[in-house]
């Protein structure tokens, strides 16, 4: 399948560490890039060694977004390994990316303008923190941050109690799928003009993309959005309720899904409650919208209310853990954890399948510099 991946073919050229661009850079591989990852000699990328337990000697972070890649040992202060970078870029390179600091790339001339200059069809992505103009232009970021200065953190939570990250990393992984966006379009335009292009994503812009339902809400009712836990502020009910055994989720986002859940909990006068009467009167009395529910569920286990539910068509789910997930039968049905030469060890794959085949690891996380030789060798030694 490697060779009908849509990228087949493209070289990409990836100098970014932790997580939003090596993400960027493992959907572009998964896709069928040949995507080179240069990395600072002794430690490489710093993910390398985050958090244990190991994954065949590594972070489970690193493993996990950066499969389907060549590791290459570069220290861009050497003037001779400096060189050898810049020609890989300007012969070989249809991509280049990176996510150093403000003002790094243009002092080793891995500036946008420079390697134009010498490569015009390559396609130059910039991923940064908080953009690329403004007061905060050169200002570092992490997710965390962005989360908090985008309004994320304002949102998520429960009420009356402080504000809390969302549990993975929406905001660098998000911006790494925005780079791929941006990195296939600029491709695709190249196919018309024969140029290549800069691109510039940031970890910034990613959050406010993020909050663009919640930002049209504010502008339109100058209210500011609660924090509702599992809910939303859009509809009711649309959120987690307790059972005797653990939260199912409920989500009758209109009113015949309502109707129907009334119903299916031996209720239905509760349609024609005004307090309950259509979304907007359910939204404006949440509270007592699911105190009736939650007094019911919390009284018998999840598979009780879902066997009724699903008898009756109203959309609901268990909330797992990450081994449910994992030993779920429609996890397995889907192929999405991927082989690797541990079968104890598997890798989560791309949501993204062709032809009725998802992409797998044709290159598992490597050992750091495993490839310098065979990508660099050619290009003349120190």
């Amino acid at each position: 399948m490697a060779d009908t991946l849509p990228l087949a073919g493209i070289t990409v050229v990836e100098l970014g560490d932790n997580a939003a661009a090596p993400f960027c850079g493992q959907v572009l591989g998964d896709l069928g890039a040949d995507v080179i990852k240069i990395e600072r000699p002794g430690v490489g990328d710093p993910s390398r060694h985050f958090a244990k337990p190991d994954w065949n000697g590594l972070s489970p972070m690193f493993a996990a977004i950066n499969r389907n890649k060549r590791s290459v040992v570069v220290d861009i202060k050497n003037p001779e390994d400096l060189a050898r970078l810049h020609t890989l870029i300007s012969d070989q390179a249809d991509v280049f990316f990176h996510n150093l600091r403000p003002g790094t790339s243009a002092k080793f001339g891995l500036d946008s303008e420079s390697l134009l200059k010498r490569n015009p069809r390559l396609v130059y992505l910039e991923l940064g923190a908080f953009g690329n103009r403004g007061p905060l232009a050169k200002a570092p970021g992490y997710d965390p941050l962005m989360q908090a200065f985008g309004g994320i953190m304002s949102v998520t939570g429960e009420k009356g109690r402080p504000p809390v990250r969302v549990g993975v990393p929406i905001i660098d992984f998000g911006a790494g799928l925005w780079s791929v966006i941006g990195i296939t379009s600029a491709l695709n335009r190249r196919h018309t003009t024969g140029l290549g292009g800069v691109v510039d994503v940031s970890l910034y812009e990613t959050a406010l993309a993020w909050m663009s339902f919640l930002s049209a809400a504010n502008m339109a009712t100058g209210e500011m959005p609660e924090r509702l836990g599992s809910g939303t502020i859009i509809t009711a009910p649309y959120r987690a309720y307790e059972c005797a055994d653990g939260y199912l989720v409920v989500a009758a986002a209109n009113d015949r899904l309502y109707a129907k859940l009334s119903q299916a909990l031996g209720h239905p006068e509760w349609s024609a409650d005004p307090k309950l009467n259509g979304n907007i009167a359910r939204v404006q009395n949440r509270d007592h919208c699911d105190q009736l529910i939650g007094d019911i569920m919390i009284t018998a286990p999840r598979a009780v209310w879902r066997e009724k539910l699903d008898a009756a068509g109203v959309p609901n789910a268990p909330l797992q853990d990450i081994a449910e997930v994992h030993a779920h039968p429609q996890t397995a049905a889907l192929g999405m954890l991927l082989a690797t030469s541990n079968p104890a060890l598997k890798l989560m794959g791309m949501p993204v399948s062709f032809d009725g085949e998802r992409p797998q690891v044709r290159r598992e996380p490597a050992p750091l510099g495993a490839h310098t030789e065979e990508v660099l060798g050619k290009l003349g030694k120190k």
